[in-house]
């Protein structure tokens, strides 16, 4: 389905005219250095700083989808409390297959090519790559789908107080259950040259220190 139309703002039609597909948004993304920074950073700011966390990364990833003429949909993997941070991730459709973008200190962490039937399974393409600096594998939950049309009244695209708002709602947002608790118990530690792969070029600032 097709965005409906909408005005991008004026400092950022320099970046997206060179957007002619998703994986250009990624590319974008990925030479976006990756921000440690307890800051929400709105499209514009993004821009601006040259800087971006996955919550930046999805919603500017949302935007440059929707410059292509996809819905603006981000969905968010989460953790279990104190286990591990969240990973948005901006979503399209393309055949009827699900595919993403997004920012991630994690090299793992990042685009999706469309070729998921559900979003269940797209979420779960990420599970082996999700784990925490302790090696545990800690993706649970995925929320339902945000559509970001719904909130331009906040202006997401522009102001950095837009992004505290989404940052809200995805934290209350209903979620869909990934693993079953039994199934965790079992589960083995990142193996060594996984866990190696996955902290290329991590930024250890921005690291989460887990409480569990």
């Amino acid at each position: 389905m097709a965005t409906p139309s909408f005005t991008l703002p004026l400092e950022l039609t320099g970046v997206f005219k060179e957007f002619k597909k998703p994986v250009d948004v990624q590319a974008y993304l990925d030479a976006t250095p990756y921000s440690p920074e307890d800051r929400n950073r709105c499209p514009i700011n993004v821009v601006k700083d040259r800087l971006a966390h996955c919550l930046d990364g999805g919603l500017f990833g949302a935007l440059g989808l929707r410059y292509l003429g996809y819905l603006p949909l981000i969905v968010d993997l989460q953790s279990d409390e104190g286990l591990d941070d969240d990973h948005v991730l901006a979503i399209y459709q393309q055949n009827g297959l699900w595919g993403a973008v997004a920012k991630s200190n994690f090299s793992g962490l990042r685009l999706r090519e469309p070729v998921f039937r559900t979003l269940r399974e797209l979420a779960m393409s990420y599970f082996e790559d999700y784990f925490n600096v302790d090696g545990v594998k800690s993706l649970r939950y995925y929320t339902i789908p945000l559509d970001l049309t719904r909130l331009d009244k906040f202006n997401w695209m522009s102001e950095d107080s837009g992004v505290d708002v989404i940052e809200q709602l995805l934290k209350h947002r209903g979620k869909t259950t990934l693993i079953p608790r039994e199934a965790v118990a079992l589960f083995n530690r990142v193996d060594e040259l996984s866990y190696q792969a996955g902290m290329l070029g991590v930024n250890q600032a921005g690291l989460y220190k887990p409480r569990n």
